[in-house]
């Protein structure tokens, strides 16, 4: 995603298609949307951890349940209940809007 910033704030703009116009999304409304849904988060350094998305603080720190660790898409543990810094995050995505998107990797 590409950042800008509006009045000082920063905001995460959405992927658009070609031709379309791009609106900002307020990461904290995104996130807060996401609370109480199953999530994938993808870290900085390659690994993806699937779980449940608890609960979110004022800097974007996630608290995360039932995380299960993947690496090259193979299950490598289950860690349970995780808190990660915000700043680790590559991106994070709604696996049940992927599974109803019939797009989730198997």
């Amino acid at each position: 995603s590409k950042r800008t910033h509006n009045e000082g704030r920063p905001f995460l703009l959405k992927h658009s298609s070609p031709g379309s116009v791009s609106l900002p999304l307020n990461p904290k409304s995104f996130l807060n949307g996401l609370t109480g849904k199953s999530v994938m988060v993808k870290f900085k350094w390659a690994r993806e951890y699937n779980g449940y998305l608890t609960s979110i603080d004022g800097y974007i720190n996630k608290q995360l349940s039932n995380m299960e660790e993947y690496i090259d898409g193979a299950l490598s543990g289950h860690l349970g209940e995780v808190l990660i810094r915000c700043n680790n995050i590559l991106y994070i995505k709604d696996v049940e809007e992927e599974e109803e998107d019939g797009e989730m990797r198997k």
